[in-house]
């Protein structure tokens, strides 16, 4: 198989999972099913659910009506090799706003929650943090997959799978940290192939990428990579908020900074930029970080 058509595979291997089913099944809420990527830990990826879960909210909403602002929790750890059921609460519908509950089960028991925020496009004030200066073109970053040969096989499977094309602009975690030991990184990304026009796809692929590096400001303050023996790390809740429309088939670029971690917890923040400068999200994301003492101190 070429790369071209590996990139192909991928993207649509996410949006057949992003293509939820519509449940039989009836209760005070509505309800919708799907399938989950094969993960090489066996553990749904956070990105994942946080978009299947937006999708099922827009469901039951006009196509009119954005999401604007999400806020979830990550309540256990989901099992890939099954399926997902998502009830939507029809929390509030109003002349501007609607507010919709999307809860992820597996089992019988949630593994994710969130409430989203939707609004008709209204015109009003308008500003927004600029694009750091200084930051090279992607074209001029090494992507993450020339590591596949090098890395756990584990890691290479993820890398050689995943949809998208990133580019750390720091060089990555996987192996070694590059430069200065700062809280701060910047990263290129981009879906592998073509998308659909859909702005709704669009939207939940960006949610999906949101969860994707936003972790690693933290690690990247104290030296640590994703291969440190008995590092832990796991996503506790993710809040999103959309500006403008990006695609997500094009470059973008996702500034991350982490403000501050104790306690066995460090904070995310990120802001994702389209290649010409506009500002689309803003993330953050707790995430619990359990390093070994010895490591930390490297």
């Amino acid at each position: 198989m070429t790369a071209e058509e590996n990139a192909r595979r991928s993207v649509d291997n996410l949006l057949d999972v992003l293509d939820l089913a519509v449940s039989e099944a009836r209760t005070t809420e509505d309800i919708f099913t799907g399938l989950s990527h094969p993960m090489p830990t066996g553990r749904v990826y956070g990105g994942q659910v946080l978009a299947q879960s937006l999708i099922a909210a827009e469901r039951t909403l006009p196509e009119n009506r954005v999401v604007h602002s999400m806020h979830g929790y990550f309540l256990r750890p989901g099992d890939a090799a099954k399926g997902i059921t998502f009830a939507v609460d029809r929390i509030h519908d109003g002349r501007s706003f609607s507010t919709r509950r999307s809860q992820a089960y597996q089992g019988g028991v949630p593994i994710f929650s969130m409430i989203a925020s939707f609004q008709d496009e209204d015109p009003g004030v308008e500003h927004a943090q600029p694009m750091p200066d200084g930051i090279p073109a992607p074209e001029d970053v090494p992507s993450d997959d020339e590591l596949i040969g090098s890395v756990h096989p584990l890691t290479g499977r993820m890398l050689a799978e995943r949809p998208a094309d990133v580019r750390h602009v720091s060089g990555p975690l996987f192996l070694d940290v590059d430069g200065e030991r700062v809280p701060q990184q910047a990263v290129w990304m981009r879906m592998r192939a073509p998308m659909p026009d859909d702005p709704r796809l669009h939207r939940a692929a960006l949610a999906y990428l949101s969860d994707m590096t936003i972790q690693e400001s933290i690690l990247r303050a104290h030296g640590v990579t994703w291969s440190t023996p008995g590092l832990k790390v796991a996503s506790l809740d993710h809040a999103m908020w959309w500006h403008r429309f990006g695609r997500v088939d094009e470059w973008m670029l996702y500034v991350q900074e982490s403000p501050n971690a104790r306690g066995g917890r460090g904070l995310g923040q990120g802001r994702i930029y389209r290649r010409d400068g506009a500002l689309i999200a803003s993330v953050a994301q707790e995430v619990m970080v359990r390093v070994p003492d010895d490591a930390a101190s490297a």
